[in-house]
């Protein structure tokens, strides 16, 4: 029988501090007033700050504190801006970042093998990785190892051995959950999904038993009930697809109504939950389709209690991750056509990065992009948040059209994107005694609305609040300047602002009639 290994690390400050490079703190989000401009209208600016960067793949993120943690197929780190092999180190499938600076620590684990799971527990003290390795740090460890983030060590003892990749991670104040491709665990039959004690690691009796992989777990707020996530058709006994409700303690499978939004699978449609988030008293699950165009790849939203589901996406482009921050749910994908929702039709284009309303299920102010430089043809991957940020891994290797491969992350600093440039307003005097001026909306990377300023040299003659999208053509105001003098050459010029940065049109002149 494996013992109690997880105990109270004395001293861990002290060997905390030569892990983590200096910097300042990084405080939890906090409510904007709005009288104080940020620049952005969702949670975060589209603006990334800076990061180390991979050479391959970043399939798993998570936050602890003022540590991220990565885990994918790169076996090597560089510094932003740098090609590969400039300024590199060795971290193989697994790496440890500051969360202020994004430069990696001195937490280096080595590890055999790709990671496709992270997690941390919910106090920060245990960060548990899974994946296709079997050993880390010389020690045998199959496809599941915990570290005390405090030393930056291997936890000894904790070592379930996992068959087969462990895919997804959730840990609550007692218990790991695990999921994936596997079929036994510590050779106790558990089909791609088991449950084992935090403290010691020992194998636990709930086993809802998947008859396909999972890819995503999470736990309801009140820590009773399981979400489970992947491409199954069968669960608990029952013939759902792709999403369940469980009981946390039994593994007994509960009603959740929303799974009907979900298609079957057919010879011709494969829609599979890639993510899930829990956040109060909803769970958010994202679905990545496979087979017929039409594959549903959407998100929805369902009450975490009764299952019922509150509103749904469906965006064609395979969603692989989302993140809720505060009334915003992020998502990594390479949406191409929101039509069915009235939004986006296919002609714009692939959209990397977008944000939700999670009260409305509409797309919101939110549109940095990335490319899909991998293999999968999506980008972002996994996302995870301290609350005031967003840190996506991916297989892409630009970020807003700047060179960065695999890691990137957004902040809620003010600033955020500035509006484009508008050309000079266009301007005419048709009629004696008046100016006609005319302008059209230009686009904003975090901002939906935003605010046109006329001027006529120095004197503002007009304010205006209009709402513009890059998806539908750009609305034209059109305004009469009068009792003008006649024969007089008059200046006209625009300011646009986003409530923090103004961008100045040049300037047109017109002679009154």
């Amino acid at each position: 029988m494996k013992k109690a290994v997880l105990a109270v690390v004395t001293g861990a400050a002290v060997v905390a501090a030569a892990l983590v490079p200096s910097g300042p703190a990084v405080q939890a989000a906090q409510p904007v007033a709005r009288s104080v401009p940020r620049g952005f209208g969702s949670a975060l600016s589209s603006v990334q700050q800076t990061s180390w960067q991979t050479n391959a793949s970043v399939n798993a993120v998570a936050v602890a504190g003022n540590l991220v943690f990565a885990g994918g197929l790169f076996t090597r780190v560089r510094p932003p801006g740098k090609a590969r092999g400039v300024g590199d180190a060795a971290r193989k499938y697994f790496v440890v970042l500051n969360r202020t600076t994004g430069v990696p620590t001195r937490f280096a684990p080595r590890v055999n093998g790709p990671v496709w799971s992270v997690a941390t527990s919910p106090d920060g003290r245990w960060v548990v990785i899974g994946g296709d390795f079997t050993v880390v740090d010389g020690v045998p460890r199959s496809r599941v190892a915990m570290f005390d983030v405090a030393t930056g060590k291997l936890v000894a003892g904790w070592d379930p051995v996992v068959n087969y990749r462990v895919a997804a991670l959730k840990i609550t104040d007692k218990t790991v959950y695990l999921g994936g491709s596997f079929g036994t665990v510590d050779k106790m039959a558990r089909s791609r999904v088991a449950a084992v004690r935090l403290d010691t690691g020992t194998l636990l009796p709930w086993s809802p038993d998947a008859n396909d992989d999972v890819h995503a777990l999470e736990v309801s707020t009140d820590g009773n009930r399981v979400f489970v996530g992947g491409g199954f058709t069968r669960i608990g006994g029952r013939n759902d697809h792709a999403l369940a409700m469980v009981n946390a303690t039994t593994g007994a499978l509960l009603s959740m109504p929303a799974v009907a939004a979900i298609p079957p699978k057919t010879e011709g449609c494969d829609s599979r939950v890639k993510d899930l988030e829990v956040q109060g008293n909803k769970v958010f699950a994202s679905n990545a389709g496979t087979g017929s165009v039409s594959c549903y790849d959407g998100v929805l939203a369902a009450d975490a209690t009764t299952g019922k589901l509150i509103w749904q996406s469906h965006c064609r482009g395979a969603t692989e991750a989302i993140k809720a921050i505060g009334n915003w749910l992020y998502k990594g994908s390479h949406a191409h056509d929101c039509s069915a929702d009235g939004e986006f039709p296919d002609k714009t284009g692939m959209h990397h990065l977008l944000v939700y309303s999670t009260i409305t299920g509409k797309l919101g102010p939110w549109f940095p992009n990335t490319d899909a430089g991998g293999t999968t043809l999506v980008g972002p991957l996994a996302f995870a948040s301290g609350g005031n940020d967003l840190w996506s891994g991916g297989d892409f290797t630009e970020v807003n059209g700047v060179p960065q491969e695999g890691l990137t992350r957004f902040t809620s600093t003010p600033g955020g994107a500035a509006p484009a440039r508008p050309a000079a307003p266009k301007v005419a005097s048709a009629r004696a005694n008046k100016v006609t001026i005319a302008f059209p909306t230009v686009l904003d990377r975090d901002n939906l609305t935003l605010t046109y300023l006329l001027y006529r040299g120095s004197t503002r003659i007009g304010s205006w609040s209009r709402t513009s999208n890059s998806w539908t053509k750009p609305t034209v105001t059109t305004v009469t300047d009068s009792r003008l003098s006649s024969g007089q050459t008059l200046p006209y010029h625009l300011e646009v602002s986003d409530g923090r940065n103004v961008q100045k049109s040049a300037t047109a002149k017109v002679k009154v009639r």
